[in-house]
């Protein structure tokens, strides 16, 4: 008998695109509002001639809403983040459509580089920052629509330090 979960054989479906089906009109899933990120980022047309940058504050537009849900994009320049936060009772993706951020939580430091998605459930507490020496766009997707987005301390978002880890 083969232990090997389907997961484990067939590796991340998220990263088989043509295993996805079509995004439906209104998305009612995790995989369905990925798959709507990835139509949204895949078609520049939607949302490239919106983009504006702002030296003094991250830029962000609301781009489709639906029932239940919320589309923004945002834009950073070098410097810019969000500082520590959660999105209250939102569940969200977040997908890097140009350029490249950090995401930083206790767990450690990530680049997210164009095409990387990220998904998270309500409570997830992250910060994002343009790291990099170029600007950045990214789309979020939230559902329910975002309500609230509490602020957390620096702490929330340094790996914890555990003897004999190493942290990525």
């Amino acid at each position: 008998m083969n232990s090997d979960s389907d997961l484990q054989i067939a590796g991340d479906i998220l990263e088989v695109p043509h295993l996805l089906q079509t995004p439906r009109e209104h998305p009612a899933t995790v995989a369905e509002f990925v798959g709507l990120a990835r139509s949204i980022a895949a078609d520049r047309s939607q949302w490239e001639h919106l983009v504006r940058y702002d030296a003094t504050s991250r830029w962000y537009h609301r781009l489709r809403t639906g029932p239940g849900y919320e589309v923004w994009l945002l834009s950073w320049v070098p410097g810019q983040g969000s500082g520590p936060h959660d999105h209250g009772r939102s569940s969200g993706v977040l997908t890097v459509l140009d350029g490249t951020l950090t995401e930083r939580t206790e767990r450690g430091a990530h680049a997210l580089r164009a095409g990387a998605q990220r998904v998270f459930a309500p409570g997830y507490v992250h910060e994002v920052v343009n790291d990099a020496l170029e600007p950045a766009v990214s789309l979020h997707v939230y559902y329910p629509g975002l309500t609230e987005m509490p602020m957390h301390t620096a702490q929330h978002c340094e790996a914890r330090s555990v003897p004999g880890a190493v942290t990525a």
